[in-house]
């Protein structure tokens, strides 16, 4: 896509990726507009708060970064959605013993669609963002999504939700550079945010962890107290919630045992949480729903690379598409841990196939 001398918005979150995005559109010569979504408010009362996005500390930093470049920039105020479309499922799936991924939900749900109205509002051609993420069209003008150079930052997986129109006029300026590339540019070009950290990958929980955050809202009053249990179903403890448990957790289990031991599976039902030793965790198989293809949907079984978290070792895998949104994956080679609430995301090399979200292991 030719952006030079054309309108073109920049998600500013306030970090370094984002700034620098915003900096290469202008080299480019195009005509960049900043654009800024308030997603929650800092929580004063709260010691371990995390120093999350999108918070009106980010935000002002984002507004310094649109200043330095002499860019126009806007605020949108998401809170509301990003509350009942992130942080809800969140709990909800915390609470029903899943382990959920919102980061995917966020960019695919509530941020870059609310960013792309916004920008086609102000006549924008395109939308960039500080992605770590490639895109590339085929013939047909159709969008394909590829991993980022720098395999330590990629985050397509994270985008196998987007919608097929919204990704069409994404653009990744930072997707061929790595972060060290990044920052050296920031640090080079004088943006002010140029020494700062990156912001941890679920921005609104806490240093507490997921557990605690669940543990603070008003869904979770009540008695969650239950049982921690062998295998063969003898009792081995007791827990305090499940919520405070992921499959294939070691530490922090309240159980000793002569070999170490691993959550296998947890029942939010009847509140009990199944232990045992590592081994019992190797999975052949998954079903999962809610399945995305921005690659567009096969028409049967597909043999491709399946990786079941963020940061998971991708495994050769038959992938079959269901009725509905649904999909059925096995694996040539067991699979450790497969967690209910996560993403499973499919590739070919580089390029993101699709992808859902995990419902059940299979043996």
């Amino acid at each position: 896509m030719a952006l030079k001398g054309r309108r073109v918005a920049v998600a500013l979150s306030g970090g370094v990726d984002s700034a620098v995005a915003a900096l290469l559109l202008a080299r480019a010569g195009a005509s960049p507009i900043g654009l800024a979504l308030r997603l929650h408010d800092p929580e004063p009362d709260n010691p371990l708060a995390p120093r999350a996005c999108c918070t009106p500390d980010d935000l002002q930093d984002a507004r310094r970064v649109a200043e330095a470049l002499g860019i126009p920039f806007y605020v949108l105020d998401a809170r509301e959605a990003f509350s009942s479309e992130v942080v809800q499922p969140f709990v909800d799936a915390y609470l029903a013993g899943k382990t959920p991924n919102p980061c995917v939900g966020c960019n695919s749900f509530v941020k870059l669609d609310r960013l792309d109205a916004r920008a086609r509002a102000l006549g924008c051609v395109a939308l960039a963002t500080g992605h770590y993420a490639r895109l590339a069209h085929d013939p047909n003008g159709a969008p394909h999504l590829y991993a980022g150079a720098d395999v330590e930052k990629d985050q397509s997986y994270f985008l196998f939700g987007v919608e097929s129109g919204i990704l069409s006029r994404l653009v990744f300026p930072l997707g061929a550079m790595t972060k060290p590339q990044v920052r050296e540019m920031a640090l080079a070009s004088g943006l002010p945010v140029a020494h700062k950290l990156d912001s941890q990958e679920v921005c609104f929980v806490g240093g507490a962890g997921a557990g605690d955050f669940v543990r603070r809202r008003a869904e979770a009053r009540g008695d969650h107290r239950g049982k921690i249990l062998d295998p063969e179903g003898r009792v081995l403890g007791e827990h305090d919630g499940v919520m405070g448990y992921t499959v294939g957790q070691r530490k922090g289990l309240g159980v000793s045992a002569a070999h170490p031991l691993h959550v296998l599976s947890i029942d939010a039902e009847d509140k009990s949480i199944t232990v045992g030793a590592a081994e019992l965790l190797l999975r052949r198989g998954l079903r999962a729903s809610k399945a995305a293809w921005p690659a567009g949907v096969p028409r049967g079984p597909i043999v491709a690379e399946a990786r079941i978290r963020y940061r998971g070792r991708p495994s050769r895998a038959t992938i079959t598409p269901l009725a509905g949104d649904r999909v059925e994956v096995h694996f040539e080679q067991p699979m450790r841990a497969i967690a209910p609430g996560q993403a499973v995301v499919f590739s070919d090399g580089p390029e993101i196939l699709g992808g859902a979200f995990i419902d059940e292991a299979l043996a």
